[in-house]
C-alpha cells in the first residue's frame, strides 16, 4: 500500500456534526476532574480585571486544547467542533481563553503553579502508574531552563 498524497497536503474535514475527532480527551478530562483540577484552580488562582472570571473553567479549556495538540490559543477552537459539546460543557472561545491568560500577573503565574503542584500530588494518587512510586522522588517542575 501507497499513500497518494504527501502528508503535508493531506486534510481530513467532517461534515457530520455528531462525528468527534478528539473523542481521546474525554477519559484525559475525566482524570483531571477526578483529580479536582477545577477546583483546586478556584481555590488558588485569583486573576484580577473583568477577563479573569472563572478560572476554575478556562484553565481546563487549555489543559484540553494542550492535551488535544493546541499550540495557540487559536487551536483551542478544536475544542468547540463537531460534537465535543456533547462531550463536554463549558468550552470557552478563543478569544476568551486569550483574554483570560493576558489578565495574569506574575502573582497569577504563581497561584497557578502551586495549583499545578497540588494537582500533580492529586494526579499521582488518582493514577499510581509509576511503580516504585513509593520511593523518593525529585521532580523539577518550573518554567526555567537549565540543567538539573
Amino acid at each position: 500500500m501507497r499513500l497518494l498524497h504527501s502528508l503535508a497536503k493531506t486534510h481530513a474535514s467532517f461534515d457530520d456534526p455528531d462525528l468527534v475527532s478528539h473523542a481521546g480527551l474525554v477519559p484525559v478530562m475525566a482524570l483531571a476532574q477526578r483529580a479536582g483540577l477545577a477546583d483546586l484552580v478556584a481555590e488558588h488562582v485569583r486573576p484580577g480585571g473583568e477577563c479573569g472570571v472563572n478560572a476554575d473553567l478556562k484553565v481546563p479549556c487549555l489543559v484540553a486544547g494542550m492535551a488535544a495538540g493546541a499550540d495557540s490559543i487559536d487551536d483551542t477552537g478544536m475544542l468547540r467542533h463537531g460534537a465535543m459539546g456533547a462531550l463536554s460543557g463549558g468550552v470557552r472561545a478563543p478569544s476568551t481563553l486569550g483574554s483570560h491568560l493576558r489578565s495574569y500577573t506574575w502573582g497569577n503565574v504563581s497561584q497557578l503553579e502551586k495549583a499545578g503542584r497540588e494537582f500533580l500530588i492529586a494526579l499521582a494518587r488518582e493514577a499510581p502508574l509509576l511503580p516504585g512510586a513509593d520511593v523518593l522522588a525529585f521532580i523539577d517542575i518550573d518554567s526555567r531552563q537549565k540543567r538539573v
